[in-house]
């Protein structure tokens, strides 16, 4: 902001500031409401507004970088106005979170019959004596058919 100021004076700056400030936060309220309108909609359809949550979350931080002094956070404020980039920007930050998480696949199946919880969430085998107190587990890898065709 000096070396702007610099050039084109300082109060040419602060009114610089004090515009990208005003119209930012005019363009970002008019694009909440549009929002908002969008997830009242989805609402009433029984759809999950996901989308235009992550989106009003970004228009949020779009708010404070327009009303922070400084140009590379107003640039940054304005380009995340634009819905496409917008919307890139939300893909890239969640496909970045989706590769650090590590999914555990497991090809096990309980029997449902053999186990239940009572009321203090408590295992209680119901074939403790054919089973010696354990449940049951299938391991879906080794599923093969019978002689008979049916699965085990």
């Amino acid at each position: 902001m000096i070396q702007v100021g610099d050039e084109i004076g300082a109060f040419n700056t602060v009114l610089l500031v004090i515009l990208t400030a005003v119209i930012g936060g005019f363009l970002v309220r008019l694009q909440g409401i549009g929002m908002l309108m969008s997830a009242r909609e989805q609402m009433a359809r029984g759809e999950t507004p996901a989308v235009e949550i992550l989106e009003g979350f970004v228009l949020l931080m779009c708010g404070a970088m327009l009303l922070l002094p400084g140009f590379v956070t107003d640039a940054i404020g304005f380009l995340l106005l634009i819905p496409p980039l917008r919307r890139l920007a939300i893909l890239g930050f969640i496909k970045r979170r989706a590769g650090n998480i590590h999914m555990h696949t497991s090809s096990r199946v309980y029997e449902a019959d053999d186990f239940y919880r009572d009321n203090d969430n408590r295992q209680i085998n119901s074939n403790s004596n054919a089973h010696s107190g354990r449940s049951r587990i299938i391991d879906a890898d080794e599923w093969q058919d019978d002689s008979d065709g049916r699965k085990s």
